[in-house]
């Protein structure tokens, strides 16, 4: 049999991770855990991540990055602005079993007492505010936008779809995901200066 490259199995471990963590919650998820998972020693995992703190962030990183590659994509496509915003809510907001956003919810909860996770999360949240304040920005120059400070939009935006989302994945049936998707597109066509329509 081939032996796997350490790559191969640091991306393999990582997915492993993921799973455990989604699972078990960040807080309860122990090294020990994910080597069983992934059928390997503990002593590989610790070769790979030194400590639990940074396996737990790396972990979330390499998550929230396939996310992040997607929304790398959309902003530079050759689409225009209102196509862009319209395809970085869909990308934002909370779908299906809304595994992604379990994450994003247990890690901004740990990440007030594990900075590690803190510093990664950080990172990793601005990254779709700035995107989506150079889309606003770019489309408020063409005059697609009427929105004279497209920072402050893309975080009010990106707020309220936090918010929604905290309930629609923590509280199921609080909120009907449909209902969450016609208050991010009102919110957001009042953001813009454009109509509701224009964005579905």
């Amino acid at each position: 049999m081939a032996r796997r490259s350490p790559a191969v199995r640091l991306d393999s471990l990582l997915r492993t991770a993921c799973d455990v963590i989604v699972d078990r919650g960040l807080a309860n998820t122990r090294t020990s855990d994910v080597a069983a998972a992934a059928g390997v020693s503990q002593a590989l995992v610790f070769y790979h991540f030194a400590t639990k703190e940074r396996l737990l962030a790396q972990a979330f990183s390499y998550a929230a990055e396939q996310d992040l590659a997607r929304l790398d994509a959309v902003v530079s496509s050759s689409a225009n602005p209102l196509d862009k915003v319209r395809k970085i809510l869909k990308l934002y907001a909370p779908t299906g079993s809304s595994k992604s956003w379990a994450m994003w919810i247990d890690c901004w909860s740990e990440s007030m007492r594990v900075p590690e996770l803190e510093k990664v999360s950080r990172r990793l949240d601005l990254r779709w505010k700035d995107a989506l304040t150079e889309v606003i920005a770019a489309g408020s120059r063409d005059g697609t936008f009427a929105c004279a400070d497209p920072a402050g939009a893309a975080w009010r935006i990106t707020a309220l779809i936090d918010g929604l989302a905290v309930q629609v994945t923590v509280h199921e049936r609080v909120i009907a995901r449909k209902q969450l998707n016609e208050w991010v597109r009102q919110h957001t066509a009042r953001e813009l200066g454009v109509e509701v329509d224009q964005l579905s």
